[in-house]
């Protein structure tokens, strides 16, 4: 069987929403019948950029949006989070293990790491004042599906 659906969620940046963020994604992709790993791996991904938007996008007084895409196409899924928030200046630093912007609030500077350890593909793109967009692909494994 192959598949091909999406979905868009948006959620203002409450860090209570993250978990909402993480249900919804996997409750859309068990659709494609992931094994329980490949479900863990996608939502730990998911919820580290989901995170870094509440915590690193708007400052705590600012209600901001975030936006998650979500896509299927074969055994491919790809989930994109954006939002609208600061923007990050310089990717490749903030991409570097242990590198973390907001070091008061004991942050371990991991969430990319962790995403790329997770996603077979991981795309950020960002522009000081206008916001950050990650894009994450992962394959689920066809041969035991």
């Amino acid at each position: 069987m192959t598949y091909h659906n999406r979905m868009k969620l948006e959620f203002i940046n409450k860090s209570e929403n993250e978990s909402f963020a993480r249900v919804a994604v996997a409750a859309f992709v068990s659709q494609m019948d992931p094994t329980i790993e490949e479900l863990i791996e996608l939502k730990t991904a998911l919820s580290e950029a989901v995170t870094n938007s509440i915590i690193h996008a708007y400052d705590k007084s600012q209600e901001g949006i975030i936006e998650i895409y979500c896509t299927i196409k074969e055994y491919t899924v790809q989930v994109i989070i954006e939002d609208h928030g600061i923007g990050i200046e310089d990717i490749n630093k903030a991409r570097e293990p242990l590198y973390t912007s907001k070091p008061e609030q004991e942050r371990s500077g991991m969430g990319f790491t962790v995403m790329e350890t997770f996603v077979d593909e991981l795309d950020v793109q960002s522009l000081p004042g206008e916001g950050t967009k990650v894009t994450m692909k992962k394959t689920l494994n066809r041969d035991i599906h």
